[in-house]
């Protein structure tokens, strides 16, 4: 039963951070929701993040908010919430550029060449781990420009993430002036529309480019595959599973593997490696795989 009474700043529990024994509860709760793992060194961080949603909620004690998230009632109307504010979303365009290069350059006329028929269908590609939306709209850019040489292709972008309140901030398209650095000026004439009067200093991605992309909240950690009917040419995920422990990391490329088409691609973080993870998939650049096409 939730409390009503309001929260004070006198609050012991809000005063202080999680007991040693509460941070091993939730770390442990929201390891086995969403395979994230928080070591010890993150207690103050989840401190202050769970504090927002006691507040929200108006519990006394981070015992109690345990109690009601670990609860079926819990779980139906507030798991996503309290994974919404434990989530780290950091991302901005053209992050690690160098893989939109081998997008255009290597990745999609190898498609072409083992898969021709992909000319006349629809190229799929998937943003795993989209946060608020810029690596998927920089797919697109790129895309939107390598299509004008290829009359019949056309492409569609999957924009997953955990969290909805950042699903909700990509679906819309709307960046601040300072979030559009790294954006070729040349992209931002095309691609973006620059607000004026009340709006000035937002922007939003031009709806040609947004009509390409469908958003969807996707646990990658949840169930043996993702439940996405769609098999994929091109995976993106990256800077990803550092949040994820080995075991997790394995489980996700197994499924990652099993949704691509033979000969499709797959993109993870410059830090990141398969090495140790997953050896069925093939190295074929920088943080750059490849499924067999047998």
């Amino acid at each position: 039963m939730l409390k009503s009474n309001t929260v004070t700043s006198t609050s012991s529990a809000l005063a202080g951070e999680l007991s040693d024994r509460e941070f091993q509860m939730f770390s442990t709760f929201i390891y086995d929701q969403c395979g994230i793992k928080l070591p010890e060194i993150k207690k103050t961080m989840l401190t202050v993040r769970l504090a927002k949603r006691l507040r929200a909620l108006k519990i006394n004690s981070f015992k109690e908010y345990y109690k009601y998230i670990t609860c079926d009632k819990g779980r139906k109307n507030e798991l996503v919430d309290m994974i919404n504010v434990v989530t780290t979303n950091k991302t901005n365009f053209f992050r690690e550029s160098k893989h939109f290069d081998i997008l255009v350059q290597k990745v999609i006329p190898e498609l072409f060449r083992c898969q021709p028929d992909i000319r006349y269908k629809s190229l799929n590609i998937w943003s795993a781990g989209c946060s608020s939306g810029e690596e998927p709209y920089t797919i697109a850019m790129v895309m939107d420009e390598y299509v004008k040489n290829q009359t019949h292709l056309n492409y569609a972008i999957l924009c997953s993430d955990i969290s909805t309140r950042v699903l909700q901030k990509a679906a819309k398209g709307i960046y601040e002036d300072a979030l559009l650095e790294g954006i070729p000026n040349l992209y931002i004439r095309k691609y973006v529309m620059r607000g004026k009067g009340k709006n000035k200093g937002k922007n939003r991605i031009v709806p040609e480019l947004r009509n390409h992309l469908t958003f969807r909240r996707i646990n990658l950690n949840e169930g043996t595959h993702f439940g996405i009917k769609t098999m994929m040419h091109i995976i993106f995920c990256r800077n990803v599973i550092i949040y994820f422990d080995r075991e997790t990391q394995v489980k996700l490329f197994n499924k990652y593997y099993n949704q691509l088409y033979p000969g499709g691609f797959l993109f993870i973080g410059h830090s990141e490696t398969l090495h140790g993870i997953n050896d069925r998939f093939i190295p074929v650049d920088v943080s750059v795989y490849r499924k067999p096409l047998k």
